[in-house]
């Protein structure tokens, strides 16, 4: 069957739910591939007529807002316990040193942290619950949390749209071939984004800059 063909059986409200789902799970704090999967829905956007980018958008940023904010809460009301609980369930993400390189990304930035931790995976993880255990006001969660997925969710979803509709000559005379690459430029892209993120959450501050504020602040 070709590409385009198998695009068109696949239902839109089930693209919607699952990436909302996912996206919210991880952003609670469960270890899962968000990030590929809002790649690959996005993609099938551009190729798929019935799948709204701007719907798909909304619900990933829905699904990452919602989900940091059940994290926040638990990760409130279970404190350190939960962490070490979380250490147990899922040694290789939530060990105790990915614990505390999170923490002190907290500690040091802040409402950043909850920003730039949307477009890095461990701290997109982190950041709901962990937040939650330093006790951040969440009033300052909450506007880093918002501003962070909507620019991780609905950037990713624009850029990885219009990547597909670029690559769609290649869909069509390529098939399976041209929609791997795809993926794969698609991906490509996310990295740099991750990138940059990262370079920004380590860029040293001016003398200018204020002195970061404590999450618990």
């Amino acid at each position: 069957m070709h590409v385009q063909e198998w695009l068109d059986t696949v239902p839109a409200a089930a693209v919607y739910a699952v990436v909302g789902l996912v996206i919210g799970l991880e952003s609670l704090g469960i270890p899962l591939p968000g990030e590929i999967v809002l790649v690959s829905a996005a993609l099938m956007s551009s190729q798929h007529a019935g799948i709204d980018p701007v719907v798909l958008g909304t619900c990933a940023t829905v699904g990452a807002v919602v989900g940091d904010s059940i994290g926040y809460a638990i990760g409130r009301k279970g404190g350190r316990p939960l962490l070490a609980w979380l250490g147990r369930k899922f040694p290789r993400h939530f060990s105790e040193g990915h614990v505390a390189t999170a923490e002190r990304s907290f500690e040091k930035w802040g409402m950043w942290a909850v920003f730039f931790g949307r477009f890095v995976a461990l701290l997109r993880i982190f950041a709901g619950p962990l937040a939650g255990v330093l006790r951040m006001p969440y009033w300052k969660f909450l506007v880093a949390n918002v501003l962070g997925g909507i620019c991780w969710a609905g950037g990713t979803t624009a850029v990885i749209y219009y990547v597909g509709v670029v690559a769609e000559s290649w869909l069509k005379k390529f098939s399976w071939l041209g929609l791997v690459a795809a993926v794969l430029i698609g991906l490509t892209s996310m990295l740099v984004l991750r990138r940059k993120a990262k370079k920004a959450q380590a860029a040293p501050r001016t003398a200018e800059e204020p002195e970061p504020v404590p999450a618990g602040e």
